[in-house]
C-alpha cells in the first residue's frame, strides 16, 4: 500500500516538475518542446512495453487496423487527441495559461463521472451528485464572469474523457495502446523538432538545453512508469483520490510562474475545489469501509 501511495504522489510531483521545466526550455517554443518530449519519452516507453511483455497487444491492434480502415482511423484519432493534450501541457506555461489548464485537470474527474453516468449508465452517489452540483456552479460562475470557459480548460476537461472513452471502445486502454499512440506521434514530433528554424540550432547557442532536454525525457518516462505502477499496487478508489494531487501541484506551479487569479475568479476555483473535496471525503470513506473487516457471527 505504502509503495503504491509513494509511486502515485511521486508521479504527480514529476508531472508538476515537467510543468515547471517548460519555461526553462526557452527559446524553444511549445511545439518544439512537445516534439522533444515525445521523441525522448518514446524509447523509455518502448523499453517498458518490452519489459512488461505487451508487444503482442500492439500486434493485435495493428492487425485489426489492417482489416478495418475505420478502426485504423480511430486509432489515429486517439493519437491525435493525446498529442493535443501533451502539446497543451507544454505550451500553457510558456504563454501564461497554466491556470486555465490546471482548472481543466480539476474538472476532469467530475466530467469523467458524468461521462460514466451518460454513456455507461453508472449510478451517481449522493456525494457525486453534490460534487457535480458544486462544479456546475463553479463553471456557471465562470460563464457569467467572462461569458465562457477558456478553450484550454475545455480541451482538458472534455478532450481527455473523449480520449479515454475512445480507447475503451477500441480495446486499446492498455500499455500497448499507449505505446502505439506515442509511436504515431513520433513523426509529428520530429517534424516540430526539425522544421525551420530547426530546434537543433538552439543547442549550440544554449548549452543548458543539452542537459534539460534529456531531463525532460527522463521525467516523462519516470512519471509514466510510476503512474502505471501505482494503478496496479493501489485499490482503485484510493488510486482515483490520489490523482487530485497533480492539479493541486499544477496550480502551485502556475502561481510560482507568476500567474494570478483574475478578480472574481476565486469563486470559480473555490466551488471546484469544494467539489473535489466532497469526492475526496467520499472516496476516503469508501476506501476505509472496504478495508474494514466484515462482521462475523
Amino acid at each position: 500500500m505504502l509503495k503504491g501511495i509513494a509511486a502515485s504522489v511521486l508521479a504527480s510531483v514529476l508531472f508538476g516538475a515537467i510543468y515547471y521545466l517548460s519555461p526553462l526550455l526557452m527559446p524553444l517554443d511549445g511545439e518544439q518542446i512537445f516534439g522533444w518530449r515525445v521523441a525522448l519519452t518514446w524509447p523509455f516507453t518502448t523499453a517498458l512495453l518490452l519489459w512488461r511483455g505487451q508487444g503482442g497487444r500492439v500486434v493485435t491492434l495493428l492487425a485489426q487496423a489492417r482489416v478495418n480502415w475505420a478502426y485504423g482511423l480511430m486509432l489515429l484519432a486517439c493519437a491525435a487527441l493525446l498529442g493535443l493534450q501533451l502539446w497543451l501541457f507544454m505550451w500553457a506555461p510558456l504563454h501564461g495559461r497554466a491556470l486555465p489548464v490546471s482548472l481543466g485537470y480539476f474538472l476532469l474527474p467530475l466530467v469523467m463521472v458524468l461521462t460514466g453516468r451518460m454513456v455507461f449508465r453508472e449510478r451517481l452517489s449522493v456525494g457525486q451528485k453534490l460534487a457535480t452540483a458544486l462544479a456546475a456552479a463553479g463553471v456557471g460562475h465562470e460563464l457569467w464572469r467572462v461569458g465562457g470557459l477558456s478553450w484550454e480548460t475545455a480541451v482538458v476537461s472534455v478532450g481527455y474523457p473523449v480520449y479515454f472513452l475512445l480507447r475503451r471502445r477500441l480495446g486499446a486502454d492498455h500499455l500497448g495502446g499507449h505505446w502505439l499512440d506515442m509511436s504515431l506521434l513520433v513523426p509529428v514530433a520530429l517534424w516540430f523538432m526539425l522544421r525551420a528554424p530547426s530546434s537543433l540550432a538552439y543547442l549550440d547557442a544554449h548549452p543548458m538545453l543539452l542537459a534539460l532536454l534529456p531531463l525532460l525525457g527522463i521525467l516523462s518516462a519516470m512519471a509514466l512508469a510510476l503512474y502505471m505502477a501505482a494503478s496496479r499496487w493501489l485499490p482503485l478508489g484510493l488510486f482515483g483520490l490520489l490523482t487530485y494531487v497533480e492539479p493541486v501541484l499544477l496550480v502551485m506551479v502556475a502561481l510560482l510562474l507568476g500567474e494570478r487569479l483574475a478578480p472574481g475568479q476565486g469563486w470559480t476555483y473555490g466551488l471546484v475545489f469544494a467539489a473535489v473535496g466532497v469526492l475526496v471525503i467520499e472516496g476516503l470513506r469508501q476506501v476505509i469501509k472496504e478495508r474494514m473487516p466484515s462482521p462475523t457471527g
